[in-house]
């Protein structure tokens, strides 16, 4: 199985519930098997999504959005 690995950066998570709500979210996401958040109350909080198909910035973009935070930044 080929394992695909995103970072992006999230800004406006403050509490254990917005790391809930995004990776809930994020987990929906067709592939992904595992969402890993390092919480940086009130800064710019990183997420690692692992997924077996590639995902595009866009439907990750939109998957944060729908929890209510933004991606500021998208890395390989």
């Amino acid at each position: 199985m080929n394992e695909h690995q995103k970072e992006v950066s999230i800004s406006g998570m403050t509490c254990k519930h917005c790391v809930d709500a995004v990776t809930e979210e994020l987990s929906s996401l067709a592939g992904v098997h595992h969402v890993s958040i390092d919480l940086v109350q009130g800064g710019v909080s990183t997420a690692v999504i692992t997924s077996s198909l590639t995902l595009s910035d866009e439907e990750i973009g939109e998957a944060v959005a729908e929890a209510g935070y933004l991606v500021v930044a998208n890395n390989a």
